[in-house]
Formats: structure tokens, C-alpha cells, sequence
């Protein structure tokens, strides 16, 4: 019964709590951490790969990972936007692992048969010079310009995501567009 009573206590403590016995190793705070962030980190992780298979793979590295780092986290009670920072990285990470493949196959499928092999080169460069473009943005204008741009997330939703307020939100998509543009200029 006060098992009970204690586990109840701990899934309705905050962040700060939670995360602060966590990192004193304490299993069934880290428990309440999976739990609680699970479903929003697989949701950013689908609209970041849009593989269910890698989905999970990603979200559980993710948590193996903060298990072993928690001594980085500054403040226990920042652990939402930390977490998101590192499942992000592992996002990104694979998706530059399988960029080269997902990028000759979208362009096999995507170009009409009768499309010369000069069209078919272009376009490819053209997704190359994005994903390079993307790399040279700082961290925090890329996840807001992948959210935005590529999940369809809102203002609202980019801010709830990323643990920032929407005026940080429209001021770091603003300057990732402003870069990509010119950026992506020759292009157009």
C-alpha cells in the first residue's frame, strides 16, 4: 500500500522531482520520466523519419542515453527540453545516416519516366545542397525549420516542442528562413 501510495506520488511530482531522483539512480523515477515523454518524443520522431520502425529504435537510445549522461543535466527540472535535445540529435543523426539511400529512391520514384538523366542529377544535387545548407544552420533555427518547414508543426506546437516561448519560436524560424533562402538562392 505505501509502494503504492509513493509510485502515485512520484507520477503526479514535477519534472523537478522526478528528474532530480533520477539522476540519483533512482529506477522507478526514471520509469516515470519514459513514461511521461515517450509519447510526445515518438510523435517528433515520425514526423522528423516518417519510419515506425525507426521510430521506437531512436526513441529507446534516447533514453539509454540520458540514463548515462544525467550528470550533464544541469537542471532537473529543464529535463523535458533536454530529452527533446538529444532525441532531436539522434533524429538528425539517422537521417543523415540514410540520406544518400532515402535520396536516390525519392528521386527514382519521383521523376517521370521520361525525365533526362541531367534533370535527375540536378534535383539530386539540389536535395544535397539543402541537407548541407540545414547542417551549416545553428541547432536551434534547424530543429525550428525541420519542425516547421517538414513536420507541419505550428507556431504553438514548435514552442510547446522545443520548450520555448512562440515569439523564440517565430524569431529562430524567421532567421532559418532568411539563411536558407539566400542560401538556396541559385536553386530557385
Amino acid at each position: 500500500m505505501a509502494g503504492e501510495r509513493f509510485r502515485s506520488a512520484l507520477e503526479q511530482a514535477d519534472d523537478r522531482i522526478v528528474a532530480g531522483r533520477a539522476m540519483d539512480g533512482d529506477v522507478a523515477a526514471f520509469a516515470v520520466l519514459v513514461r511521461r515523454y515517450t509519447p510526445m518524443m515518438r510523435a517528433y520522431t515520425q514526423r522528423m523519419l516518417n519510419a515506425s520502425a525507426d521510430v521506437d529504435d531512436i526513441v529507446q537510445e534516447t533514453f539509454v542515453t540520458a540514463w548515462q549522461r544525467f550528470s550533464e543535466l544541469d537542471d532537473p527540472a529543464k529535463v523535458k527540453s533536454w530529452l527533446m535535445r538529444i532525441v532531436s540529435r539522434k533524429a538528425v543523426d539517422r537521417i543523415r545516416a540514410l540520406r544518400p539511400t532515402l535520396d536516390v529512391d525519392d528521386m527514382e520514384q519521383a521523376a517521370p519516366a521520361h525525365a533526362a538523366p541531367a534533370r535527375v542529377v540536378e534535383a539530386r544535387a539540389g536535395i544535397e545542397a539543402l541537407g548541407a545548407a540545414l547542417q551549416e544552420l545553428p541547432a536551434a533555427q534547424r530543429e525550428c525549420w525541420v519542425l516547421r518547414e517538414m513536420g507541419g508543426y505550428s507556431y504553438d506546437e514548435i514552442a510547446t516542442e522545443l520548450d520555448i516561448s512562440v515569439s523564440t519560436a517565430r524569431g529562430l524560424l524567421a532567421r532559418a528562413r532568411k539563411f536558407m533562402i539566400v542560401r538556396m538562392e541559385a536553386w530557385r
